[in-house]
């Protein structure tokens, strides 16, 4: 049933072109009653195999920051695994609430890049040069520990955050910033997945199950994207972990 459910889902990630961590806690937690720490290292490990496409074709076209990505996920390696250990020690009722509110506030995000972008040109300061020297290292790694420490904690994948931090801080551009953020979340997701595992956190059965009614999911949804008309499609892509993180918050 697990399988299929996510079938359904990576159908529909894969038709709107949404991230799915979100959705995908939420359905295992609310729909299946699956422990939140468990939901959680499944969704994250799932991303390792779900970003690797994505992270290739963007390499293929020259859309990778490829330097200030290895950085940052260096970084992300870290805070990941210290995500996923710390998150052993949070309550599982406390741990919902505060993934929820996470899902929740990446879509905001989302919405205000997909429907406002104007505002991100006007109130965030893009800078103009690269950083540079032992600058650029230290920013690096500090925004990679902090990013994937929320990931790896929390069981996301940080994409809203990531992108953020790389347009302000690092001044990538946005033609590459989602290649780039595909790059770091590669680690990012795998290191926090070790973290669950060691932790006990990572069931294999229910871990198969998802990955690969997401994969296979995603792979016929994306079939389908071009029939959709775009305002429906930039509507779906914040509305899917709006919901999600919404039902997390109210019914689990």
């Amino acid at each position: 049933m697990i399988f299929l459910s996510m079938l359904f889902l990576g159908t529909l990630i894969g038709f709107v072109g949404a991230g799915g961590a979100g959705v995908t806690i939420t359905l295992l937690t609310v729909g299946f009653n699956i422990p939140i720490h468990i939901a959680l290292g499944v969704a994250l490990s799932s991303m390792v195999f779900t970003m690797i496409s994505g992270v290739i074709s963007h390499l293929r076209e020259n859309e990778v920051e490829l330097k200030t990505g290895l950085i940052i996920g260096l970084g992300g390696v870290i805070g990941a695994f210290v995500g996923a250990k710390f998150s052993t020690i949070i309550p599982e009722n406390i741990l919902s609430i505060f993934t929820a509110l996470m899902i929740i506030l990446s879509a905001l995000i989302l919405y205000i890049k997909v429907y406002h972008n104007d505002l991100l040109n006007k109130y965030l300061k893009v800078p103009t040069t690269s950083l540079a020297g032992k600058k650029f290292y230290i920013y690096g790694i500090l925004v990679g520990c902090i990013n994937g420490f929320l990931s790896g904690a929390f069981g996301i994948g940080a994409a809203a955050f990531i992108q953020i931090s790389l347009l302000i801080i690092f001044g990538v551009p946005l033609l590459k910033s989602i290649g780039t953020c595909m790059l770091i979340i590669l680690p990012i997701s795998a290191s926090g997945g070790l973290g669950y595992l060691t932790s006990g956190n990572l069931d294999f059965t229910i871990f198969l199950q998802t990955i690969s009614g997401l994969m296979i999911g995603a792979f016929i949804g994306s079939k389908f994207t071009h029939l959709a008309p775009k305002p429906i499609l930039k509507f779906a892509i914040v509305t899917m972990p709006t919901i999600g993180g919404l039902i997390l918050l109210l019914f689990h």
